[in-house]
């Protein structure tokens, strides 16, 4: 139905590597597109991200330069963070049980139990880690032993849980881009950063409001 929209949404996103400064970007256009990121698919609908909004002028300038000075960063109109947050599993799990209890609405059947225990047992699992690997260990032994007559999904240690954290919010920009050229502007996703400084930086700026700080997606 939507097939030739979407054509020409793929092939007008481009990676532009300088952005022109008589171009202003509303701020609507970034809201609808991180509005419609919240919307990608993601693993077990943890929501295991936060996308950090770069809006003021001061903090353009600042984060430009902690992404090296590349032009797309130095002439963006606004630039966006999208962060991996492993670490609110236990929140993001907690969320997920409380929507399925009111869905539920008191009344209580197998579907409803298997959603509560997935949150309450399989996620603590999936995402638990302790000082000496025993949880690791616990997540290889099953997945050896279950996937000895049967596909079993192979769950390790940290790596593992970093990347699929990593591929949820890969598929989150995606969509905050393709957004950003289905309103007829342009985006670069970009490599070459500070890191480690972006990090402490986005730390830091938790104490100010929406447009100059964090907007974390949450359904």
């Amino acid at each position: 139905m939507y097939s030739n929209e979407f054509q020409k949404i793929i092939e007008h996103r481009r990676s532009n590597r300088k952005f022109d400064p008589a171009v202003a970007v509303p701020e609507e256009v970034i809201t609808r597109s991180l509005e419609r990121a919240i919307l990608s698919p993601n693993s077990s609908n943890m929501q295991l991200w936060e996308f950090y909004w770069i809006h003021s002028e001061e903090e353009k300038k600042r984060f430009g330069d902690l992404c090296l000075g590349q032009s797309a960063a130095k002439t963006a109109q606004e630039m966006v963070v999208f962060v991996t947050r492993k670490d609110l599993w236990k929140k993001r799990a907690k969320w997920n049980q409380s929507k399925i209890s009111e869905a539920a609405q008191g009344e209580s059947d197998k579907l409803i139990k298997r959603g509560l225990d997935y949150y309450g047992k399989v996620m603590p699992l999936a995402y638990g880690n302790d000082p000496f690997g025993v949880l690791t260990f616990v997540r290889r032994t099953i997945c050896f032993f279950a996937g000895l007559k049967k596909p079993f999904m192979r769950m390790g240690g940290k790596a593992d849980q970093r990347v699929t954290v990593h591929k949820s919010c890969a598929l989150a920009a995606q969509t905050f881009m393709l957004s950003i050229a289905a309103e007829g502007f342009e985006s670069c996703p970009m490599e070459g950063i500070d890191a480690w400084r972006i990090r402490r930086a986005l730390e830091q700026k938790k104490e100010f409001g929406v447009h100059d700080s964090v907007f974390l997606t949450k359904r």
